[in-house]
């Protein structure tokens, strides 16, 4: 019953979908949702994917598939990790002092930092998904799509382990800050690692060791996104929710730059 709790906070948190979150939530539930995020990105991965590859079909374009996806992940999360991403860019690139930094992460607008980090990144993950697309198909593609989204939220994951400080006192950082235990972390993670073999066992129709792709995939994507967690807790002290968003969209590309090849 507590692992339903934390799966439904953990969709009412991260996504945009219909659900509610569960009517009693202490810092216990609030580890396990953090835990349940790869559960999450793998949901909605395997929609976006369906989406896009039913667009690629009828259009015979890999571009359109790849928009198709991407505009998918955004819809039904309402672009939360995308404005976390550009959040984190203005703090990062306002180069103030840590206080500072965090209001302008808070404001409402969005910078210069973040609209040029925004359209690199969106213009990214487009490509490298047509690029996919075009080169090895359908079902790679939309198998690109899902493990990516299992990446980004992995690294949800890893930034709420333990030693990781939230950087302000209140929101969603001090509420997820140190709530995944290790063990949960480790488990997930070979949870996702295993899922990510079978996905390249399944498209790589006997091509040699291809298959080791998926993941390092994962491997990358995660690698990347802690990069970028310690950078945000030395310039910021911890993590935000924005922080978190951000860690997403990286860990998603960056696992799609692996794919793409």
């Amino acid at each position: 019953m507590t692992m339903l709790s934390g799966l439904r906070l953990a969709f009412s948190t991260l996504t945009a979908l219909p659900i509610g979150p569960p009517s009693e939530v202490d810092r216990s539930v609030a580890g396990r949702a953090m835990a349940c995020a790869p559960a999450v990105g793998a949901v909605l991965g395997a929609g976006a994917g369906a989406i896009g590859a039913g667009l690629g079909w009828w259009t015979s374009s890999p571009v359109v598939a790849a928009v198709g996806g991407v505009a998918t992940l955004a819809a039904v999360t309402r672009g939360l990790h995308l404005d976390g991403l550009a959040d984190t860019a203005d703090g990062l690139g306002s180069a103030k002092p840590p206080a500072d930094a965090l209001r302008i992460m808070k404001a409402s607008d969005i910078g210069p930092f973040g609209v040029i980090t925004l359209v690199l990144v969106l213009l990214g993950q487009v490509l490298l998904l047509a690029s996919a697309w075009g080169r090895h198909g359908a079902w790679y593609g939309a198998c690109a799509i899902a493990v990516a989204c299992v990446t980004g939220r992995l690294a949800v994951t890893w930034a709420c382990r333990p030693g990781v400080p939230s950087a302000r006192p209140d929101g969603l950082g001090a509420w997820v800050a140190g709530s995944v235990p290790r063990a949960a972390v480790a488990g997930t993670t070979a949870v996702a690692l295993a899922a990510a073999s079978v996905a390249g066992v399944c498209v790589s129709n006997g091509d040699g060791a291809r298959w080791l792709l998926w993941p390092a995939a994962v491997a990358a994507g995660v690698a990347a996104s802690m990069a970028l967690l310690r950078h945000t807790i030395r310039r910021f002290g911890g993590i935000t929710g924005d922080v978190l968003g951000a860690l997403v969209e990286v860990g998603f590309t960056a696992a799609l730059v692996v794919l793409a090849r």
